[in-house]
């Protein structure tokens, strides 16, 4: 995953020995996503929405993209209260944070806004008046300094439920030898013990990313993380109508 937030984990499989076992490819979740479902990648950070459409699926090894409040790069913006937003554009980039957002809006917030697909950047200047757009990643970081209402949606999640969130696993198609995904598991452990020397290395005057990695995101698939993931897969099967 090419955002910020995958850094941590992405840290230690850009350095022996894992390194010379796999071929590490980036891209956005949703492109990650296709990837999988289309078999062109065997191992995917990829967003948990795509899990229901996959006909076998395996969630690997012990690490994540998880939140358990505010995750501060997965938000509504907006110049209005939520409830004046009137409509909303939907980050191209994303598949889970759409589904979050869709969920929100019926069960958390009870609003039902228009929602209109994008498949570039330029929805993000239409955010103005009664228009809001949900905006992840790198670019929602930068959007924070000058929106007017920031509706985080892992910490309006965890209001609506007490669960932390789930935004991205390790999912593969197929079962993986267990050798691998321990020596892979190592790998994503290491970055994470190395959170200091990251945070410096992307710094930026956009967001504290040592808050972001250690505060914001948390990256354990523990038993928790577990029953929020389940509850939002249980709900996915659920038709979402707006």
């Amino acid at each position: 995953m090419s955002y910020l937030n995958s850094r941590p984990l992405i840290y230690g499989l850009e350095r022996l020995p894992i390194k010379n076992r796999i071929q590490l490819i980036e891209a956005h979740p949703a492109l990650l996503a296709d990837k999988l479902k289309n078999n062109e990648i065997d191992l995917g950070l990829v967003p948990v929405a795509i899990i229901p459409q996959l006909e076998n699926y395996y969630i690997n090894g012990s690490f994540c993209i998880g939140a358990v409040g505010d995750v501060a790069s997965v938000a509504l913006f907006s110049e209005v209260p939520i409830g004046h937003v009137k409509k909303i554009y939907l980050d191209y980039q994303s598949r889970s944070s759409v589904q979050l957002l869709k969920w929100l809006l019926k069960h958390h917030w009870q609003i039902s806004p228009q929602l209109v697909e994008t498949s570039d950047e330029s929805y993000i200047s239409k955010i103005k008046e009664d228009t809001a757009a949900l905006i992840i990643g790198d670019r929602a970081l930068e959007k924070r300094s000058s929106s007017t209402y920031i509706f985080d949606l892992a910490g309006e999640w965890k209001q609506a439920t007490g669960l932390p969130f789930v935004f991205a696993a390790w999912v593969s198609t197929k079962q993986l030898p267990t050798e691998f995904i321990e020596e892979f598991d190592q790998a994503n452990a290491f970055g994470l013990h190395h959170i200091d020397e990251i945070a410096r290395e992307h710094h930026n005057d956009i967001y504290d990313l040592k808050k972001y990695f250690s505060i914001n995101l948390s990256y354990t698939m523990d038993e928790k993380k577990k029953k929020g993931l389940d509850k939002f897969l249980r709900e996915l099967a659920l038709p979402i109508n707006i």
